[in-house]
């Protein structure tokens, strides 16, 4: 367990790499279009690229500041994976943008700006699965996984040192 919290900048950034590497491969080599929800869902990967970026430039990774943000970060986008698998498997309603239903039409002009607003690909499809588990599961595993080790990684280094101190 040790190799993991000496490792967890390296760990967390190769994490954050594979995932959006992996969806922008999905999106662009196989032609797998995300839905809104899915774009929201790499928010965090893309965040955590950019502190670990700027904190190892400025030589802050020693900071409980940059793991507070990965924590804000990950319950984003934890936040957002969650929603959309309940969207999925149609416990929870999706946002009006990326449901891909119409509304009441009151005149040709209401139908036009409907249809043309309309999401290109609908958060209740599941374009692709592993083992039975789509991509937004396979997403909330992913971040709740790293929620769970980047607060043990705080409890450890951060409040702990205080209290041997």
């Amino acid at each position: 367990m040790s190799i993991i919290f000496n490792n967890w900048i390296k760990i967390i950034f190769l994490l954050s790499i594979t995932a959006i590497g992996s969806a922008l491969i999905a999106e662009y080599f196989f032609d797998l279009a995300p839905c809104k929800m899915c774009l929201k869902q790499r928010h965090p990967y893309y965040a955590v690229i950019t502190l670990i970026t700027l904190f190892y430039l400025f030589h802050l990774t020693k900071k409980i500041y940059l793991f507070i943000l990965f924590e804000v970060s990950i319950i984003y986008g934890l936040f957002y994976s969650v929603w959309h698998v309940g969207i999925e498997k149609k416990i929870l309603a999706g946002p009006k943008s990326c449901s891909g239903t119409l509304s009441k039409i009151t005149s040709l002009e209401s139908l036009k700006e409907q249809i043309t607003n309309q999401a290109i690909v609908n958060c209740t499809d599941i374009t692709w699965t592993i083992l039975g588990l789509s991509a937004a599961t396979i997403n909330s595993l992913l971040l709740f996984s790293i929620l769970i080790f980047n607060s043990i990684f705080i409890i450890r280094n951060f409040y702990g040192a205080q209290k041997n101190n």
